[in-house]
């Protein structure tokens, strides 16, 4: 017998001897190694990111070139179809303010993405009525609002918006323009249901 088989031998019957009273792992005492997908706080800060990009992608609102309107301007707009009472309430600060945007220190690219999310988020959450503070521009040198002149422009590309109207003094002036929102389909209905038309 050559010296490698002995040699085999003999460590096998040394590891033998050496697993005695050892058993076998039972399958339900085996740890669960799958790794659990859970986001870090970097990725889910992309994944927020790329939702935003995406939203602000879809702003169709124009980035320049709108005709500059001066401080003391007043605002005032209404789509076809709107009554002269309602409008009449808008411009008397008559319907209450749901919601408020402030874009003073704006750069006008913020305030377009500012302006287009508001909507979006007051379309949402049903509000009719709302304000938006442009500021009048009176610290510009040839009495141009900038944001204002946007903001006039901006609203009016907007389906969702039915009028606007230069806000009264107490509410911030010719700096300032309430917004008046079209209802939602569940709004309607329920007017519809409430008041019995079709």
């Amino acid at each position: 017998m050559n010296d490698s088989v002995t040699n085999s031998r003999e460590v096998k019957a040394l590891f033998l001897e050496e697993m005695k009273g050892v058993a076998p792992l039972k399958s339900d005492n085996r740890a669960e190694i799958d790794k659990v997908a859970e986001a870090t706080p970097g990725q889910e800060e992309r994944r927020k990111a790329a939702v935003r990009l995406r939203t602000l992608d879809q702003n169709y609102l124009q980035a320049e070139g709108v005709p500059l309107l001066h401080s003391a301007d007043v605002l005032a707009y209404k789509k076809d179809g709107v009554q002269n009472g309602v409008f009449r309430k808008l411009r008397l600060a008559q319907y209450p303010l749901e919601a408020r945007l402030d874009l003073h220190r704006k750069t006008v690219e913020e305030a377009r993405q500012e302006v287009w999310q508001f909507i979006r988020d007051c379309m949402r959450y049903e509000l009719r009525s709302v304000i938006i503070l442009h500021g009048k521009g009176d610290r510009n040198k040839d009495q141009t609002a900038l944001l204002k002149s946007y903001v006039n422009h901006w609203l009016k590309e907007i389906p969702d918006v039915l009028a606007f109207h230069s806000a009264l003094t107490r509410h911030g002036g010719t700096g300032a323009v309430y917004v008046l929102l079209k209802k939602s389909e569940q709004e309607k209905q329920m007017n519809r249901e409430r008041f019995g038309s079709k």
